[in-house]
């Protein structure tokens, strides 16, 4: 692998991580009395009850929801099946922000004059569009469970329940398990629909910190509990997948799906059952869309207001795809050709950055474009750094995995053939991985259309996409006016939803 391929993914990637070391440098500057007096504060005190109080409580409940969904649809007989399947995962393509956003609208139209917020509220709705974070693979593990050794366990006389419970359950905890681990990442770092439902967490107070009167020890203290809580749940995910307990199949290639269970005349009522997280997480969101949005663009003016935020959310995230990817790709490629401790460490880090609330790194660049980049604060350029830092691992994954498929050996006989090491490059690695390099692009593009507190703390003035206007409208309970901008995010966060549905289509039929 040629020293400047290294150079470029070292420069890149450090500087695409560089808000993360700078949080952490500001972090230790401030006298640690001061630091740990606002880290034990009673205010730090309510606001990790309720932080971990609602991760709880939602991880509980998409587990149980989850499960329940991905049982019914890979091990019972019930009318629909496949419908059901498919719909349980549809919820993924709803941002909590635009759910949020569509139960509030939707309770102001049913009881005005009530208002839908508090934590319950909260739980409701995050719970609603979240937990396919746990349906998706515990349907892959369910299916994937050798139907053998249940035979085998019904054999040696145990009955249906009680193989599913220590044969089949035990073989699908480990995805279950990161399911959830999943939930509470998101939970921890979700920014919008707490703030919309006014809850007050760490994300939404360390916001509070920066936009009313810019409390610099307050926003890092609490971003740096924030990024305990993330690596905690981290820790515990990559323990479990290490220590995940592994069960060899009994049937090999010739394994066949599982068989149905047949409930007779509780089909009916389970069916029923299923329906109804299906019905609740999209139903009341994608109602509250269709009625405002009638309203919202018969507003004078609002085609050409819709227009631009949109033409700002693809400059944005277009800007943020190219530029990721520029990173993405050696890095990528220095992975699958010399995985090194270096190039693992970069890529661990640019995983810890990901899983951070976006409202964390936003903070860290506002910092870093103040204190040290002052003449590109509130400009693209440190927009689009806060995008990479979050989604690089997005660009990296698919761009890591072509550049596994692009043999070293083809770019050696270019050279051989007198081509220099970057036209080499060019013309035999580049197109290889070209599939999977615009695979990781496509991704970042549609992420980004969709984020929020980064985009809010970091915009230029005057600077709106379809996520913040939906926010400034929400914040004055303008629900027509931001309906349009609401739908229009659905529509694009459904793309990859529809990418991941897709393969689920394959497993469950």
């Amino acid at each position: 692998m040629p020293w400047w391929l290294r150079a470029a993914a070292l420069v890149g990637t450090g500087v695409a991580l560089l808000p993360l070391a700078y949080l952490v440098v500001r972090a230790a500057q401030y006298p640690p009395g001061d630091f740990i007096d606002v880290v034990f504060s009673a205010r730090s005190g309510r606001l990790a009850v309720t932080s971990l109080a609602l991760t709880g409580a939602v991880t509980a409940l998409c587990v149980a929801v989850g499960v329940g969904l991905a049982v019914l649809v890979t091990r019972i007989r019930v009318r629909g099946r496949l419908a059901l399947g498919v719909a349980a995962a549809l919820p993924l393509a709803i941002p909590s922000y635009v759910a949020a956003f569509g139960w509030q609208s939707m309770n102001a139209l049913i009881s005005p004059g009530t208002t839908f917020e508090g934590f319950a509220a909260a739980v409701l709705v995050i719970t609603s569009v979240t937990y396919p974070y746990v349906y998706l693979p515990a349907v892959a593990a369910l299916v994937a469970v050798d139907p053998g050794q249940e035979e085998a366990a019904r054999s040696l006389g145990r009955g249906p329940v009680t193989t599913f419970f220590t044969v089949t359950a035990r073989q699908a905890a480990p995805a279950i398990t990161a399911g959830g681990l999943l939930c509470a990442v998101y939970v921890i770092a979700d920014f919008g629909a707490v703030s919309i439902l006014r809850v007050d967490t760490f994300t939404r107070a360390v916001f509070t910190s920066f936009s009313m009167g810019f409390d610099r020890l307050g926003g890092i203290a609490l971003s740096s509990v924030l990024l305990v809580f993330t690596l905690c749940v981290l820790t515990a995910e990559g323990r479990i997948r290490r220590t995940g307990t592994r069960y060899a199949s009994l049937s090999g290639a010739s394994r066949t799906r599982p068989e149905l269970l047949d409930v007779g005349r509780w089909a009916a009522p389970a069916a029923l059952l299923g329906w109804a997280p299906v019905v609740v997480g999209l139903g009341v969101p994608l109602c509250a869309l269709g009625v405002w949005s009638a309203q919202g663009v018969s507003r004078p003016g609002s085609i050409g207001e819709i227009l631009a935020a949109l033409g700002n959310s693809l400059w944005a995230a277009g800007a943020a795809a190219a530029a990721t990817t520029v990173v993405a790709v050696p890095l990528g490629l220095w992975l699958a050709r010399r995985p090194t401790v270096l190039a693992r460490l970069l890529e661990r880090t640019a995983y810890l950055a990901h899983s951070l609330p976006g409202v964390v790194i936003g903070l860290s660049v506002v910092m870093l474009g103040i204190t040290v980049l002052p003449g590109l604060y509130q400009t693209m350029w440190l927009l689009t750094l806060a995008y990479c830092t979050l989604m690089l691992p997005l660009a990296l994954g698919p761009v890591f995995s072509s550049a596994l498929s692009a043999p070293p050996e083809l770019e050696d006989a270019a050279r051989a053939l007198g081509k220099s090491p970057l036209l080499a490059y060019a013309r035999v690695t580049l197109p290889l991985m070209l599939p999977g390099i615009i695979s990781g692009a496509l991704l970042v593009l549609l992420t980004v259309i969709k984020e929020l507190p980064a985009t809010l703390m970091l915009r230029p003035t005057g600077f709106d996409t379809l996520a913040t206007r939906l926010w400034t409208y929400t914040g004055n309970e303008s629900y027509a006016a931001a309906a349009p901008f609401a739908a229009l995010l659905v529509l694009v966060a459904a793309v990859p939803a529809w990418m991941m549905i897709s393969r689920l289509l394959k497993e469950v039929r």
